[in-house]
């Protein structure tokens, strides 16, 4: 019988980041992290949005479309080549999920970056519905992402609320 911890490493074991499907999906290999790599997925989005965020906001809202296109398909893909429907190590739509959330903050400061970078995750994580609606009735590549779109979309208004209300935190 096969355990779960051998199921991973043989998943993981079909990845080539060579593939550029497979570079893409894992997050330029953060997700690879033995630990927690949705985590490690979202961290590693955060200097990516640094470039991004000085973009006029259509181009960057045009970046982020083209990234979710991109994304349903090479997750797709990437979870068909290891043979497991959203495997821990797939995190472009964690990436995804962090720049719609940092969208929203008022000022590129490192504690409004901190604040999306939490919200994001404890909404990921714990996947309250309308989150976790989507995580179990959307399959493929979309069903991928689109959970984290969700919370994505979900943290950034709440940083928005935030930022509006209480602009000096």
């Amino acid at each position: 019988m096969t355990t779960l911890r051998e199921s991973n490493a043989a998943a993981k074991r079909r990845l080539n980041l060579r593939n550029p499907c497979h570079l893409l999906a894992t997050g330029f290999g953060s997700g690879l992290s033995p630990v927690v790599p949705g985590t490690m997925g979202s961290l590693a989005a955060i200097p990516f949005w640094w470039l991004f965020h000085r973009l006029p906001p259509d181009l960057y809202a045009l970046l982020l479309l083209l990234g979710i296109c991109i994304g349903v398909w090479l997750c797709h893909r990437t979870a068909r080549d290891m043979g497991v429907h959203d495997h821990g190590s797939i995190v472009w739509d964690e990436f995804i999920g962090m720049w719609i959330t940092l969208m929203a903050i008022p000022v590129a400061d490192w504690r409004w970056i901190a604040a999306g970078f939490v919200l994001f995750r404890i909404l990921d994580m714990w996947k309250p519905w309308p989150i976790r609606w989507f995580d179990r009735n959307v399959h493929g590549g979309m069903g991928i992402m689109v959970d984290d779109i969700v919370a994505g979309v979900i943290a950034a208004a709440i940083l928005w609320f935030a930022g509006y209300y209480w602009p000096l935190l």
